[in-house]
């Protein structure tokens, strides 16, 4: 009987445990050696791939991206940015224009498996591959290829020669595998918006002329060879250029930049890591460069009290590229800026370090989680920077004008739109930017803010090196609220239900006043109805949703009165007061002012200074 018992206990365990681990993902370790040609804008590559088959799945093909062909004449990214109605102005027709010298491009010369040649077929920006050998689960196999490559004039993202004078930003400009997921294979073609990628350790080496500086993902591996600010050494170069070498683990990219003219800063940041800053010696924003430094540190300092602690021993903002945009361990941005911008765009592009760079979404599917939430980190942190609270009204003011102006248009697409997919480049800008915003906005609404601090915390905690997807950001913040919140994703983000409630009528009622909340669109939510009275008394009914199954904690600073449920399927809510009107001097929704309510006019009354008796809002 005993051994029976434990066989149950065992089983039990093992039953459990293997239901907590059915999650997987691949891995790959690249080993890189790449020789630059900056005469001709040139390159040569050898890649060693060790590749890890993690899935469940046999594998009889791989895809790799070759992102430097979608700046052709002819690309997909070309096309589409001819034919959208609203293109975005950094392409334009400029691939249609392109010289062949200025074309960018990825040819693979070679390609073996295991030490097989197998064949492959370059179709637009996909390299099709079929497979000597399948991989089976649980096993890897060696991709070994040699490439050339050909840098383009910078038009998104990656190119050379940038409208402020880079040289070279490298991103998107390798080979690179495509992930395969519980979903299958991710093949999809450059367009000109999101990534997805492999978990993976890089060892990079690149042969580059000796005046130049770089800066990017890693860890230098031989600052004493190379000098450039990374160390006080001379250079040691050989035939007039400097091997650099990098490696960076447990990343799923790796960018670079450099340039003959780049100055180069170190600073710690608090928790003892190095802040690298590369940006060209230019005397109008020199200064600017310089003084942002302080307020760096204080950006990371803030996210990782707030939203996790940064793994690696640096992290690097180098001029380049055409804007903004991250990588592991690194940010690309354009520096010619004021300091302001200078600060609102570092914050931004750092606090992606967290929302993609280590907490790994698919951003080509879900970009909300990467952009919007990115957006709402930043906000926080600009507002401390700024020594406003991080918390007041106002802080995400901007998102949820954005938004508002989104859903009451008519463009809006659900944000479970694929990225590439988006009618319009403005409503696909909006959703995933501001309207993710909003989604946290919202939900520390929903939730409570101090549930939703603790639910970004424990996200990181156990979803950084992963994949996360929505439902598992969600899931921990049920965990952290005790509240059923299925309901929330499926009307904001798989639907485009917009949220209206309004004070419909208030009636007098002897020595009491009953008030009707009406919801005037389709979006559900709890509810939140401030009361002031005339004698300067306030006192919050907060009305959840029976669907949520509880209540948020209170974190109204005053008497918070928590009224019955309310089911969803009605279209109105009566809340009775023990007052007459004539005691009361406003009503007001929401008075936090945290929901993208799309009609703000029906959510506030002052009833002594209107007909109340059956008032109608309009």
């Amino acid at each position: 009987m005993k051994k029976f018992l434990s066989l149950i206990v065992f089983l039990t365990i093992f039953i459990s445990g293997n239901a907590q681990t059915c999650y997987w993902q691949q891995r790959a370790e690249y080993k890189m050696d790449i020789d630059m040609n900056t005469e001709k804008h040139q390159y040569q590559g050898t890649q060693k791939i060790t590749y890890f088959n993690n899935s469940p799945d046999t594998l009889s093909r791989v895809f790799y991206h070759l992102y430097f062909n979608a700046f052709q004449p002819g690309s997909m990214m070309d096309v589409r940015s001819r034919t959208i109605e609203d293109p975005s102005p950094k392409i334009g027709d400029r691939i249609s224009k392109l010289s062949p010298e200025e074309q960018g491009y990825i040819k693979v010369k070679s390609l073996k498996q295991d030490g097989t040649s197998i064949d492959h077929y370059t179709n637009g920006t996909i390299l099709e591959v079929t497979l000597a050998k399948p991989i089976l689960p649980g096993k890897k196999t060696v991709f070994e290829m040699t490439w050339d490559a050909q840098i383009p004039i910078q038009i998104r993202r990656s190119g050379r020669d940038n409208k402020e004078g880079v040289d070279y930003s490298m991103t998107q400009w390798y080979p690179q595998l495509c992930e395969y997921d519980y979903k299958g294979w991710h093949a999809n073609p450059y367009i000109g918006r999101e990534f997805y990628s492999i978990w993976s350790n890089f060892d990079v080496t690149i042969h580059l002329d000796e005046a130049y500086t770089i800066g990017g993902t890693g860890n230098l591996q031989n600052p004493n060879e190379i000098g450039h600010g990374y160390s006080n050494k001379t250079p040691k170069s050989k035939n007039g250029k400097l091997d650099w070498h990098f490696t960076a683990t447990n990343v799923h990219d790796f960018a670079w930049a450099a340039d003959t003219e780049y100055l180069h800063d170190v600073v710690k940041a608090k928790s003892g890591f190095d802040l690298h800053f590369i940006y060209l010696n230019n005397e109008e924003y020199i200064d600017n460069w310089k003084e942002f430094q302080s307020s760096a540190v204080k950006i990371f300092d803030y996210a990782e009290e707030h939203f996790g602690k940064y793994p690696f021993k640096q992290y690097t903002v180098i001029q380049g590229g055409d804007g903004g945009m991250e990588y592991p361990m690194t940010t690309l941005i354009t520096g010619n800026r004021k300091l302001p911008s200078l600060i609102g765009v570092t914050a931004h592009e750092a606090m992606h370090t967290w929302y993609q760079m280590l907490l790994g979404t698919n951003e080509s599917l879900y970009t909300f989680m990467d952009e919007g939430f990115t957006s709402y980190a930043s906000a926080r942190i600009m507002a401390h920077i700024s020594e406003r609270s991080e918390k007041s009204g106002d802080v995400h003011a901007n998102a949820l004008r954005g938004y508002i102006n989104l859903a009451t248009s008519a463009v809006e697409e659900p944000l479970s739109t694929h990225a590439d997919h988006y009618d319009l480049n403005w409503a696909h800008s909006v959703a995933v930017y501001n309207k993710g915003e909003v989604f946290l906005t919202q939900l520390g609404y929903i939730i409570g803010e101090k549930a939703l601090d603790r639910t970004l915390l424990r996200y990181y905690k156990e979803w950084r090196f992963k994949h996360p997807e929505p439902y598992d950001f969600l899931r921990i913040a049920e965990k952290e609220s005790g509240l059923e919140l299925d309901w929330y994703l499926e009307y904001f983000i798989n639907s485009t239900k917009a949220l209206d409630y309004s004070i419909s009528s208030i009636t007098s009622n002897g020595s009491q006043t009953e008030i009707l909340i009406s919801r005037e669109d389709l979006m559900i939510m709890p509810m939140e109805l401030e009361i002031t009275y005339t004698d300067g008394t306030k006192e919050l009914h907060y009305i959840p949703l029976r669907i949520m199954r509880g209540e948020k904690e209170q974190e109204y600073d005053g008497i918070r009165i928590v009224e019955r449920d309310w089911p969803w399927t009605y279209p109105s809510f009566k809340v009775t007061v023990d007052s007459p009107i004539s005691q009361i001097k406003s009503l007001e929704l929401d008075p936090s002012k945290r929901l993208g309510d799309i009609d703000r006019e029906n959510q506030y009354i002052e009833p002594n200074n209107q007909i109340y008796f059956n008032w109608q809002s309009k």
